[in-house]
């Protein structure tokens, strides 16, 4: 089965200049690949992707925007699919990397409705242009092409395991740095840089 780090090793492979709003499993799988400055990650405003990416989608048309949600993740804001839907970006490309579990690596808790919602219908009847599901990674190198060359708002859900979860008896917490909490603002600083954008209250 593929795993999160797959993914995201693809879409490091194909973004080329597109912004990348990731969160948590993503957000976690991207900081094990080379750092790029179009990247930021949607942590702590869980479910809080999807509406970020359809900003920086209106504001910059002439590049691709990459959202890499996690399944728990948008189901905490189903309401912006349907408002990526309404707006309709043509650039806007929204990943959902979903093992069915929350806190994944930590708890491991098991996503409400892991079993049996569609993610993909979900998105259909929003409104998006496109939608797809893949189970394997070969499946879908072979296919982002295709999807990143056709109709946008495009929603693809990539099935994907998961780790064994970190958290138990013998290791009851992790430290949550002050960086954790302050990253997504520094980051969207950075992107505001790489973009040229001219800051109106410094």
């Amino acid at each position: 089965m593929m795993m999160t780090l797959d993914v995201c090793k693809v879409l490091a492979d194909v973004r080329e200049d597109a912004v990348v709003v990731c969160t948590m499993g993503a957000m976690n799988a991207f900081d094990k690949l080379p750092a790029n400055p179009l990247t930021v990650a949607c942590v702590p405003l869980m479910g809080g992707a999807a509406s970020i990416g359809l900003g920086l989608a209106l504001a910059r048309t002439e590049r691709k925007v990459f959202v890499v949600d996690g399944d728990a993740s948008l189901l905490m804001e189903l309401g912006g699919l349907v408002a990526v839907a309404q707006a309709a970006p043509a650039n806007f490309f929204h990943f959902l990397v979903n093992n069915g579990i929350q806190f994944a690596g930590l708890g491991n808790l098991a996503t409400p409705g892991h079993a049996n919602v569609d993610f993909p219908a979900l998105a259909r009847a929003a409104g998006y242009r496109a939608c797809y599901q893949f189970k394997t990674i070969e499946e879908f190198q072979a296919a982002i092409a295709t999807i990143l060359a056709g109709a946008a708002p495009a929603f693809i859900e990539l099935v994907v395991g998961y780790d064994q979860p970190a958290l138990g008896v013998a290791n009851p917490a992790v430290e949550m740095t002050d960086a954790r909490f302050t990253r997504m603002g520094d980051e969207i600083r950075e992107i505001r840089a790489q973009l040229g954008v001219v800051e109106v209250f410094p």
